[in-house]
């Protein structure tokens, strides 16, 4: 490892992090709304302690990045942009004390969308703009701008883009990695844009309508109101939204290839067309069980089962209803979408829908060579062999995570949560999702919890966010061992 440039990088990382505040304190002066102190001295402290790093070592010529060095930047990276996203709540006094500060800020840069907060609408909004901006880097990934924007730090960017990604296959768009981010950035934005537009012709606000964007292209969930998107009770708000969730849920390279005019492509990838199926029978199941027994009429069954189903399984987090009083079939679905999760390479978390697929096909493989032993099979994806080693990472994933779920639920449930939170509020942050059941419910938050607890709930929603590898290697001896 090369602890100078895996700080230098980190460096840049927390400079980055304090010059993008500048938006929060511009709508903080807009508004004077009583935050823009906090902001500017939130903002002069990052950036002085990331430059004045970065200055530090600064070196002649830069070492090749190995894959360690880039695990450490990831994971050492989103610590620290935890760490000084805090800073705008604890100086403006919105969030007192550090615990809660840095649920409530690692929870945006992970896209995990739990809240600590009682009353939302109170914030400044300078703060609300700070808190919806966590999220929205964090969803492409600070990593991926970094290494989109600053070609000049003369390292390789491959092992970054191998650690950022959440995706088990690497999807380069272009020879060059720095080509490839700034690609998907751009692609990142155009929704965006498209986002904003599409909500203001709705009568969002344009600041509501920035901050539910910046909440729903990374699949994040904070909203500007205590009530989520069911405060707008409004039909058309709910399909965009549903529109674009599923859109952030999708591998934005397919969203690339679609924009460069292969109009089909959305059906011709299998991953894509398991993903969309999946949103539609799960909404159909959810929306005959809540008919009758919560709405009387087919379309709000429709309308409000579609929204739950897609804001869970892309892990975006937004509620337009209070789904923990919904039947005991609804709830098992939404929890199982948890855990499913969005497409590889999409900014949505949970396992993945290619990882469930893979399982699945590798466990059939090994019933059908049961019936079959002397046959030579291979389990394909899109017509082509997955490779052996792919395999085993899955299956090391599938355990990692179920393994890591059952031992945080364990924890959880031994600090006095009942089995419901326990289980729930673990699947919701490990899977990036946020709101889950019982008292981390849609209408609840995670304020309840105790301090041990959220500290546990911070761990999984770091492991969720870097796809676990990244993450439990740093706690392996061997990776710290020359």
């Amino acid at each position: 490892m090369h602890p100078r440039i895996i700080t230098r990088f980190v460096a840049i990382l927390v400079l980055f992090l304090g010059i993008s505040m500048a938006f929060p304190l511009i709508v903080s002066l807009i508004y004077d709304d009583g935050s823009t102190t906090a902001l500017l001295i939130s903002m002069l402290i990052s950036s002085s302690v990331g430059l004045i790093c970065f200055l530090l070592t600064r070196e002649k010529e830069s070492p090749h990045l190995n894959h360690r060095d880039g695990i450490a930047i990831v994971t050492f990276g989103w610590v620290m942009a935890g760490l000084f996203g805090t800073l705008p709540y604890l100086f403006s006094g919105c969030i007192p004390g550090f615990t809660n500060a840095y649920f409530e800020s690692l929870s945006g840069f992970t896209t995990t969308g739990a809240s600590i907060l009682n009353d939302i609408e109170g914030l400044p909004e300078g703060i609300l703009l700070w808190r919806s901006q966590t999220q929205w880097l964090g969803g492409m990934g600070i990593i991926v701008l970094s290494i989109a924007i600053l070609p000049f730090l003369g390292i390789g960017g491959m092992q970054l883009y191998k650690a950022e990604i959440p995706s088990p296959v690497v999807d380069k768009l272009k020879p060059r990695i720095s080509e490839t981010a700034k690609t998907l950035w751009k692609v990142y934005l155009l929704l965006t844009v498209l986002e904003i537009v599409l909500l203001f012709a709705g009568g969002m606000s344009f600041f509501d309508g920035i901050c539910h964007t910046f909440c729903t292209m990374p699949t994040g969930g904070f909203s500007t109101w205590n009530g989520s998107i069911a405060h707008f009770n409004s039909s058309y708000i709910d399909v965009i939204i549903i529109l674009f969730m599923i859109f952030a849920g999708i591998n934005f390279s397919l969203h690339y290839k679609l924009i460069k005019g292969h109009f089909g492509v959305f059906g011709k990838d299998l991953e894509c067309r398991v993903f969309l199926l999946l949103v539609a029978v799960l909404t159909i199941i959810v929306t005959l069980n809540i008919y009758g027994s919560v709405y009387s009429s087919l379309s709000s069954a429709l309308r409000y089962a579609a929204f739950q189903v897609s804001s869970i399984i892309t892990t975006t987090g937004f509620v337009t209803a209070d789904y923990d009083t919904w039947p005991s079939l609804s709830k098992h679905i939404l929890v199982l979408c948890m855990f499913l999760g969005a497409m590889a390479g999409s900014t949505g978390g949970g396992m993945k829908t290619m990882r469930v697929m893979l399982l699945v096909r590798h466990g059939y493989q090994e019933i059908f060579h049961l019936i079959h032993p002397h046959a030579v099979t291979a389990v394909k994806m899109g017509g082509k062999p997955v490779p052996a080693h792919i395999l085993s990472s899955i299956w090391g994933f599938f355990i990692l995570y179920m393994g890591l779920f059952v031992v945080a639920t364990l924890i959880m449930a031994s600090l006095g949560l009942d089995f419901v939170s326990a289980l729930a509020s673990v699947a919701a942050s490990i899977g990036n999702v946020g709101p889950g059941l019982g008292i981390v419910g849609p209408v609840q938050n995670y304020l309840s919890i105790p301090a041990a607890g959220k500290w546990i709930l911070i761990f999984c929603m770091l492991l969720g966010r870097l796809e676990i590898y990244t993450v439990i290697v740093l706690l392996v001896p061997e990776y710290w061992r020359k």
